[in-house]
């Protein structure tokens, strides 16, 4: 499969084209639009979310509910386009409200600065347009997809938000137990946690700051052999960190324990393996991932998100355009957006996994890629 993204944060849209998904795959848009508000929700967003209100459009491949075979096209509209056409639109702009709009106090933390050097600029609104968070609605709706691809198989994907800032939910919480975390308002699921959580928040907005913090991502009914040892490339932990990485302000991902194996011997670390008709293990450290490869436990991932870069309490900086000393511009007003964060990441994971379950199985149609998968061990 591939899955292709364009648009800007206050251009016209965000499009997805979804190419390799086989026929007859039944796709519930309600159950995508619930993924897109989901994004917006949590605990210290800013005033943006209350401005779009997202939901998706499906342009292309889609027919009766069922996919077709040919490429699938998505499609989520900027309402916000309406304040911005006339400095944003792909025809001449008014050159007076584009000097207005134009940003050359470059942000740390963003791209802004090597992406104006890198692509030629003067305005880095021409980089934070496209580099903008703003570009994972569209990745959101594109792995509402997928997820139903994955959930076609028996495959479900869930998590909440383990930390914000300090503050750490330490529960140990079966997978049934994960869909409660869509229903507060940070993520998180002990009350205590998101209470010192919220009173964080609050804290920060009110002193200008901005909140990181780390969510857990969890996959279960997901068969063993997916991904492979035989090269690099194929190795689906890999690919999970390679996906994940790539969400905008995302600065580590863990698999299992991750960095808590550096601190430990290796019979604290390794997951014993025992036979009762079956193979299994009695823990699961590795996080479902040995050699590359699903080993048929729970998937288990960490994600890290960097504070949001642009403060309300400016950083230090340089004009571009003049080298002179500045204070940052606040181009957006999110103190935190780690609840967002967890269903960004959701989506991605189920792009990269169904991803890897099509390379293994192949299929022109849903019920081809079923039988397929109900064969394996």
């Amino acid at each position: 499969m591939r899955l292709t993204t364009a648009g800007e944060s206050h251009g016209r849209a965000l499009v997805a084209i979804i190419e390799g998904l086989p026929a007859h795959l039944k796709i519930d848009k309600e159950k995508i639009d619930e993924d897109l508000r989901l994004r917006q929700s949590g605990f210290g967003r800013g005033a943006r979310q209350k401005i779009e209100k997202d939901q998706v459009e499906i342009l292309t491949g889609v027919r009766n509910g069922e996919t077709l075979g040919s490429p699938v096209t998505l499609c989520i509209f900027n309402k916000d386009f309406a304040n911005w056409e006339n400095c944003m639109g792909s025809g001449a702009c008014d050159e007076s409200v584009m000097q207005k709009k134009s940003l050359t106090k470059v942000r740390p933390g963003h791209a802004d600065l090597t992406g104006v050097i890198k692509f030629e600029q003067t305005d880095a609104r021409n980089i934070l347009e496209r580099a903008s968070a703003r570009e994972t609605a569209i990745r959101v709706a594109a792995g509402g997809v997928y997820k139903q691809y994955l959930a076609a198989l028996g495959v479900q994907i869930g998590g909440y938000v383990k930390e914000i800032c300090g503050v750490k939910d330490g529960g140990m919480y079966a997978f049934n137990e994960l869909a409660r975390s869509k229903t507060t308002e940070t993520g998180m699921l002990d009350s205590q946690a998101e209470t010192l959580a919220k009173e964080k928040i609050t804290a920060l907005k009110k002193a200008g700051d901005t909140a990181g913090g780390v969510v857990e991502i969890r996959v279960k009914g997901l068969k063993r052999g997916f991904g492979s040892m035989m090269t690099y490339a194929e190795k689906l932990d890999a690919r999970l960190a390679q996906g994940l990485m790539s969400i905008q302000a995302v600065k580590g991902v863990a698999v299992g324990e991750g960095f808590a194996v550096g601190t430990k011997s290796g019979k604290d670390v390794h997951d014993e393996i025992f036979y009762g008709g079956e193979f299994y293990r009695e823990t699961n450290r590795a996080g479902g991932i040995e050699g590359g490869m699903s080993n048929g436990e729970e998937i288990v991932l960490s994600v890290a998100m960097k504070p949001i870069p642009t403060l309300m309490k400016g950083l230090k900086t340089v004009d571009y355009l003049t080298k002179e000393s500045q204070t940052a511009a606040s181009e957006r007003s999110d103190v935190c957006a780690i609840f967002a964060l967890e269903i960004i990441a959701e989506a991605v994971v189920a792009q990269v996994l169904a991803d890897a379950v099509n390379e293994r199985l192949g299929g022109d149609t849903m019920g081809q890629v079923a039988t397929r998968y109900n064969e394996l061990p």
